[in-house]
């Protein structure tokens, strides 16, 4: 099965670096809704397509804009949500990558399904923070949910740390901040 993690589009949040990480629930700016709108002739959907998208505002406006006028499978997932990179004991999560609660996913983006997951902390917590030892251990949750569709790819709306984290693990090899996708990149991984 091929993964294809995409970077969401430009958020509100990196225009005054890092003053900026303190706002909460960013959305994409005008620059981040023409990346997301190309993303549809770089990768077009179709409707045998899967897009799993992290709990937040900017990858959901990605995710919705890009996927526009497709009737693929749409369903937001907490083990896409943002994740610190590299992992350290004494992280704090940044006001911008706080989740958006589910009412305001249902009411804001109602052709989104939600994933269930055994661990509903996760739609409060996210996978931010979380030991290695625990985040690799939710990715093995996180991939058996990506191949309970029974497809070839699966596409996933996330953002930089999460992505670098997930090509880590599955690669076996060491990155650095310096592996990190710009907006609206994607990279593929092959898992079995």
């Amino acid at each position: 099965m091929e993964l294809i993690f995409i970077r969401h589009g430009q958020g509100t949040h990196t225009s005054n670096l890092p003053n900026s990480l303190g706002m909460r629930n960013p959305s994409l700016t005008s620059k981040g809704m023409d990346q997301a709108k190309k993303l549809r002739s770089a990768l077009p959907l179709t409707a045998e397509d899967v897009v799993v998208v992290s709990p937040t505002l900017r990858t959901l406006q990605t995710a919705s804009v890009w996927s526009r006028n497709v009737d693929c499978i749409k369903v937001v997932h907490p083990l896409a949500a943002p994740r610190i990179f590299p992992a350290h004991a004494d992280a704090v999560t940044s006001r911008c990558d706080e989740l958006l609660d589910t009412q305001t996913m249902q009411e804001e983006f109602p052709a989104f399904h939600f994933a269930q997951n055994q661990d509903s902390s996760l739609w409060k917590t996210g996978i931010n923070i979380l030991p290695e030892y625990e985040f690799s251990c939710l990715a093995e949750d996180f991939f058996g949910f990506c191949r309970s569709f029974q497809r070839k790819r699966i596409y996933i709306i996330t953002h930089d740390g999460t992505i670098t984290s997930y090509r880590q693990l599955i690669s076996g090899r060491l990155l650095t901040r310096q592996d990190f996708l710009n907006e609206t990149e994607f990279f593929r991984l092959v898992i079995n």
